[in-house]
């Protein structure tokens, strides 16, 4: 199994087997915490060989800095299944979260897991943009 793709975007779709991604981000700018953030996706390829094929187990944890969970932890399947010419097969995973909150400054961390075995984890900073900037620059969303 190779994680092709892994990564936190503004918004991502599949259609018919091509994985489409806009805006990805590691930063999100906010004026005061605590920070909501209207709409964020996680995008997902994973490329499967033949000897892999069956069902596979998904899990994505979402922590921050002190480890503890901003959202419970999602969990989910992929059935991975191969032609009679394939020699390897990829799977598309899009995880939409909507108005996720986040209540401190710092580091926040997006892990992922295949089968019970830690594969990857992505970075997410949440910074306080100085008073004196002007209006809202990239990676910036609506604070409460």
């Amino acid at each position: 199994m190779e994680i092709e793709t892994f990564v936190l975007c503004d918004a991502a779709t599949d259609y018919r087997g091509k994985l489409n991604i806009l805006g990805t981000f590691d930063t999100i700018w906010g004026a005061r915490l605590p920070v909501t953030w209207p709409h964020c996706a996680l995008a997902l390829r994973v490329r499967f060989t033949r000897i892999e094929e069956g069902e596979h187990r998904v899990r994505i944890g979402f922590m921050d800095e002190d480890g503890r969970a901003v959202l419970p932890p999602l969990d989910g399947t992929v059935r991975v299944g191969f032609g009679p010419q394939t020699g390897t097969v990829a799977a598309n995973m899009i995880l939409n979260m909507d108005r996720i909150r986040l209540e401190k400054e710092g580091e926040y961390s997006i892990s992922l897991a295949i089968d019970g075995r830690q594969e990857r984890s992505l970075p997410l900073y949440l910074r306080l943009r100085p008073e004196e900037a002007g209006e809202a620059g990239p990676g910036e969303g609506k604070e409460e």
